[in-house]
């Protein structure tokens, strides 16, 4: 058998199993047309006639007799230009390193012998392994294997983080109205539970006998000018009994004490509880009203624990929830909890949203997105042109002409698709975004080969 043939077969499964194309065939799967491109040069081996990845160095049969399909050095690659290079009188000038499998299997031999098949092992001149950091593809096998490149260039890198959560008031803004003394309900204003009411509206009109003592006493003390100690303790006796400022006004100005006083909102906001009715008694720390503001909303949120190291306080977040699913509200986190949740491994993290026309609404459910990357632009390439095999990641540069350098990197932050390059790699450098674990392989491959050849070469 001739040492070229066994080589022309290997190169027709290697190009087989990495493009999926096969010799005498065109990109379509589909016999070449007779009188284009016509085959020339001799038969160096016979192909299944479907196509198959099957081969014979000598005319065969299908299971069902059919021919095979001769296949000759003209086809799809050019023989003519490997057999050139493979014909031992044209390495006349060159040295023998080593004869590696035919079958790119990684055994190499520092002498010439067959491997169990019978096949001649492939002679490797000197010169033809000269740049052992990179390897070499022809232009047919890069279009077959698909390969795609991208420079890699400086760009913003968006690393969003997703939790779900829940609408809640602002705890800050929650207004309790009870008596410090034992009252009495005269009437209750027109504000039932659900009302938005606004600062100083009415709310109720009570009596209570230990506020009517103290301002009389107070009114007393108004009648003498020069006992301003009477004046501020008669005074202070309201206040501790939770008189509101209008009581104060209301004596001054009509100077009589009245039977009974209202009670205003001390806040705008919407009235959560109302406990209270016309003519009831009402006892020391009895809650009457209970009123929130909703103008500005917390959403509660459950941050992974894988995530926790990205969230901060005063990072940006945009909440989506399910009653308005084509808007979106902006806010900032304004707490990280200090506990890990050990059910659910989740942390809770407090984001503030402004609420002014008042559509979010406690306990609705939330969808909030955390920004956690940085304005700041950063080296980039496509989450594709990393290989990652745990303990070292590398991208496949291209170099030009076929050329490809396996090159170590140190990788940062990830998202919409990109990841970051701290070290390794150049901007403007390209790197292979598809078919890079088919160039890594055969680099793989050559590496291998070329460590047992200095292994077994003869010193």
């Amino acid at each position: 058998m001739s040492p070229l043939r066994p080589l022309l077969i290997l190169a027709a499964i290697l190009a087989a199993g990495t493009g999926g194309f096969f010799f005498g065939r065109t990109n379509g799967g589909t016999p070449a047309a007779v009188g284009a491109n016509t085959p020339s040069g001799d038969v160096v081996y016979y192909q299944d006639p479907d196509g198959k990845p099957q081969y014979s160095p000598q005319p065969a049969q299908t299971t069902d007799g059919r021919p095979y399909r001769a296949v000759r050095a003209g086809e799809d690659v050019n023989f003519d230009s490997a057999a050139k290079s493979a014909n031992p009188s044209g390495q006349e000038s060159k040295r023998i390193l080593y004869y590696r499998n035919p079958m790119g299997l990684p055994d190499v031999s520092p002498t010439p012998k067959k491997d169990s098949m019978g096949m001649d092992y492939i002679a490797v001149y000197d010169g033809e392994d000269d740049d052992p950091s990179s390897v070499k593809l022809s232009p047919g096998k890069l279009q077959r294997a698909g390969v795609a490149t991208e420079p890699a260039m400086l760009q913003i890198i968006a690393t969003p983080v997703r939790a779900p959560g829940t609408i809640q008031l602002d705890e800050r803004k929650i207004s309790v109205i009870s008596v410090r003394t034992e009252s009495f309900v005269d009437t209750v204003e027109d504000v039932t539970t659900g009302t938005e009411v606004r600062k100083g509206q009415p709310l109720l009109s009570l009596y209570s006998p230990l506020i009517a003592t103290a301002a009389a006493d107070y009114l007393a003390s108004l009648t003498m000018p020069a006992n301003t100690f009477a004046q501020s303790g008669s005074r202070q006796r309201l206040v501790n009994y939770g008189a509101p400022d209008s009581l104060f006004a209301r004596i001054q100005k009509a100077r009589q004490v009245p039977v009974n006083f209202t009670w205003e909102a001390p806040r705008d906001g919407i009235v959560l509880e109302r406990n209270v009715s016309d003519g009831m008694r009402a006892n020391p720390g009895d809650v009457l009203f209970r009123i929130a503001d909703h103008s500005t909303v917390w959403v509660l949120v459950d941050v992974a624990e894988r995530d926790l190291a990205a969230v901060s306080e005063n990072q940006s977040a945009t909440v989506r929830v399910r009653s308005y699913p084509d808007r979106t509200f902006a806010g900032k986190i304004a707490l990280v909890y200090p506990h890990l949740n050990p059910a659910t491994r989740t942390v809770r993290v407090r984001i503030e949203l402004p609420n002014t026309d008042l559509l979010l609404r406690p306990d609705m459910y939330a969808e909030a997105e955390i920004n956690t990357g940085s304005d700041e632009p950063v080296l980039a390439v496509p989450d594709s042109a990393v290989i990652d095999s745990g303990s070292r990641q590398i991208v496949l540069v291209d170099k030009g002409d076929g050329r490809f350098e396996p090159r170590s990197v140190k990788l940062g932050r990830r998202g919409t698709g990109y990841v970051e390059i701290r070290d390794g790699l150049a901007d403007g450098e390209v790197v292979v975004t598809s078919a890079n674990f088919l160039i890594d392989a055969e680099s793989n491959l050559k590496s291998a080969l070329k460590g047992l050849s200095d292994a077994s070469a003869p010193q």
